[in-house]
């Protein structure tokens, strides 16, 4: 499961190069600092991303874990949850931001 993961994650940070092809034109006046603006963009968006799946999976699967083991505690758990995954989520969407920032 966690080959396949890691897998889907690198062909997602190969394919996010495609996405910058429009400025093919740009880049080859600059010397081809688009390419690799664009390359590190799209590898710290996939590390950030293939980060927070992990952190949400952890997450959900600990809350989980409590509440199966207790489910007199879902209310006490399920919050707390929530919170941090929208935290976690909230850190892979800063990253969205800081690498499309640094392109242009």
């Amino acid at each position: 499961m966690k080959f396949k993961t890691v897998l889907m994650t690198i062909a997602g940070v190969m394919m996010t190069g495609s996405a910058f092809a429009q400025e093919a034109a740009h880049a080859a006046s600059s010397g081809g600092a688009m390419d690799l603006a664009g390359m590190g963009a799209g590898l710290g968006l996939g590390l950030a991303a293939f980060g927070g799946a992990l952190g949400q999976g952890k997450t959900a699967s600990a809350a989980l874990e409590g509440i199966a083991r207790n489910p007199a505690a879902s209310d006490k758990v399920f919050t707390p949850m929530i919170i941090g995954l929208a935290l976690i989520e909230s850190l892979v969407l800063y990253a969205f931001v800081i690498a499309f920032l640094k392109i242009k």
